[in-house]
C-alpha cells in the first residue's frame, strides 16, 4: 500500500533557499543602487524597497539574512573593476593608451567575503533553529 501525503509550501529546504535567493537579489539591487546613487541608483533603491515589502509580507523571516549576502555582490564587482589597482593603470587601445586611476581591490574583496559569509552562515543557523523548534 502506498501512502501519499500533501507537501505544504512552507516545508523543505529548497523553499527556504529560494527565499534566501530572493533576498540576495534584493540586496544586490540595493547595493548597486547605493553605489550608483547619482545615476540610476534612486530607481534601484526604490525597486529594492518595494521588493523588500513584498518579501517581508510573503516570505519567511529567517531568509532576510540573504540581504547581507546580496550586499556583497556590488563589492565583488567593484573589486573586479579595480583588479589592476591600486594606482594609475593604462591599457592599449586603438590609436594610443587609455589610463584610469584604480583603487586597491583587496578591501572591497574582503568586505564582500565577510558579508557573503555572514549572510550564508546566519541563514543556515536560523533555518536550523526554526526547523528544530518547528517554527
Amino acid at each position: 500500500m502506498v501512502s501519499q501525503g500533501a507537501v505544504t509550501p512552507g516545508q523543505g529546504r529548497s523553499v527556504g533557499w529560494g527565499w534566501f535567493a530572493g533576498w540576495l537579489a534584493l540586496g544586490a539591487c540595493a547595493g548597486f543602487g547605493l553605489a550608483a546613487l547619482l545615476t540610476v541608483g534612486i530607481a534601484l533603491v526604490l525597486l529594492a524597497a518595494v521588493a523588500a515589502g513584498v518579501l517581508l509580507w510573503k516570505g519567511p523571516k529567517d531568509a532576510v539574512s540573504g540581504l547581507l549576502a546580496g550586499l556583497a555582490v556590488p563589492l565583488f564587482y567593484i573589486a573586479y573593476l579595480n583588479r589592476g589597482g591600486p594606482g594609475n593603470v593604462c591599457h592599449t587601445v586603438g590609436g594610443g593608451q587609455s589610463c584610469t586611476d584604480e583603487y586597491a581591490p583587496v578591501p572591497f574583496l574582503v568586505a564582500g567575503v565577510v558579508l557573503a559569509a555572514a549572510g550564508f552562515l546566519l541563514f543556515v543557523v536560523l533555518s536550523r533553529k526554526s526547523r528544530t523548534t518547528g517554527g
